[in-house]
């Protein structure tokens, strides 16, 4: 059965401030999701991110409705959500150089608002621009100068006409520099923000800054705050000074990468020798005047939009700090469900949690002991990968088990849900492995 339901999924996240939420109907409901029958495609590698969906395209010729997803080595597939099958391939020319080696990436790719081109990420430092009806390439940008040292790990964002990307680095293996790159749909590189030598504006040589580190590494990269399109990042441990050192810190950049606000904890000394890195996730933009960063030191704070603007330095002033859900570290994007209230569902190593935004204050509802990756809420249902195992469903209001859904294991895959399909990667882009499954659900 096809539903008429559902829209396209245009990134990780599904949307530019990587809220989780597609509102829309899906024709997946908790009466009919427990009949899904799966499919298993096989891949010429691992996809550790998540998939995109543009119904209706047009593909060598003719019109299908296409997934598209990126591996750890950089292949690009777009595959038929109705067969499986794979309808073209895009291998990048350093594929024989990094296959089956340390350098990965985990990045989603990101789709063009027009339809026709998507932008993916590969392990050798470069953005490349792809055709959605061929796989041919229309461009392909350095966004690094040391390839081997600065990784590619976040989802690809696009806002106002540009591909926003940010880098972290391989093994800690100094030295490297979280930035943040903004790519027009041309192909010019044309604003950076370095944590690190943040005075200096474009791409630089690593080994030229005395300081290294301070990843952008969260899964959901750079979050783009609806109307305004300024940009939220949160970066890892490295030094700080409040001037030119940002590490451990949540920094607001406006469309052009200039650093507007900022936040760092007032332990950040700690963190930075700790490796508790505050950017083991990304922002979670809650409402126009809050949001939520979690990270590895087994926190998640809820801040205020406001208390970050301006360049001097904002240090501590947290409205509220709660525990993850197993006060394990946090490497998963929460999910933020809007339904009367507003809702925080994070998903970490032991346990899944929804809190309740109730008088600017996080107040806990319900919280199970399964282990999830980032979470996705389709069609008034609540999708959370076990990377040990199995796809849950639940209820997002009650937690209420609908069904699990049978998958194999995997690292920092997770679903994309609409127009009557589920879509969920499985493996670790870590075992470094060219081969690697995806697997399809549809309504029978």
């Amino acid at each position: 059965m096809s539903s008429t339901a559902g829209a396209d999924w245009t990134r990780f996240g599904y949307d530019a401030d990587r809220s989780g939420d597609d509102p829309n109907a899906t024709g997946i409901t908790a009466a009919n999701v427990g009949s899904l029958v799966r499919q298993q495609v096989q891949l010429p590698g691992t996809v550790d991110g998540s998939a995109l969906y543009l119904k209706g395209v047009e593909v060598d010729g003719s019109a299908h409705n296409a997934l598209f997803v990126t591996t750890s080595y950089g292949i690009t597939l777009a595959i038929d959500a109705q067969t499986g099958s794979i309808l073209w391939q895009f291998t990048p020319p350093s594929y024989a150089t990094l296959a089956g080696g340390p350098r990965i990436t985990e990045a989603s790719p990101v789709a063009d608002p027009s339809r026709k081109w998507i932008y993916a990420a590969s392990p050798d430092g470069r953005i490349q621009k792809l055709s959605v009806a061929t796989g041919s390439v229309a461009w392909r940008v350095w966004i690094t100068k040391l390839a081997n040292h600065e990784k590619l790990s976040s989802s690809l964002n696009f806002a106002d006409g540009h591909v926003i990307a940010t880098t972290g680095g391989f093994f800690d293996q100094a030295p490297y520099q979280g930035h943040v790159a903004i790519i027009s749909s041309g192909g010019r590189l044309l604003d950076v923000w370095n944590s690190l030598c943040s005075n200096r504006t474009r791409l630089i040589v690593p080994s030229s800054c005395p300081a290294s580190d301070s990843a952008i590494w969260g899964r959901g990269g750079a979050v783009v705050l609806p109307g305004s399109g300024d940009l939220l990042v949160a970066t890892s441990n490295g030094p700080w000074d409040g001037h030119t050192y940002w590490g451990d810190s949540v920094i607001e950049l406006s469309p052009t990468a200039k650093m507007i606000g900022n936040y760092t904890p007032s332990d950040t000394a700690r963190l930075d020798t700790s490796d508790l890195d505050l950017g083991s996730t990304s922002p979670v933009y809650l409402t126009p005047s809050l949001i939520a960063q979690g990270g590895k030191d087994m926190k998640i704070r809820l801040l205020s939009l406001a208390g970050l603007r301006g360049t001097a330095p904002h240090r501590g002033h947290e409205l509220q700090i709660v525990s993850t859900p197993s006060k394990s570290e946090l490497f998963t994007d929460p999910a933020v469900w809007h339904s009367n209230r507003t809702w925080l569902i994070a998903a970490d190593l032991g346990a899944t949690e929804a809190w309740v935004l109730r008088n600017n204050r996080l107040q806990p509802v319900w919280r199970n002991e399964t282990p999830g990756t980032s979470p996705v809420i389709a069609g008034g249902l609540l999708y959370v990968y076990n990377m040990n195992g199995g796809l849950n469903v639940y209820k997002p209001a009650t937690g209420q088990l609908v069904t699990t859904l049978t998958a194999g294991s995997g690292h920092w895959n997770s679903p994309i849900v609409t127009d009557g399909i589920v879509v969920l990667p499985e493996g670790d882009a870590n075992d470094h492995l060219t081969t690697g499954v995806l697997d399809i659900w549809r309504l029978p």
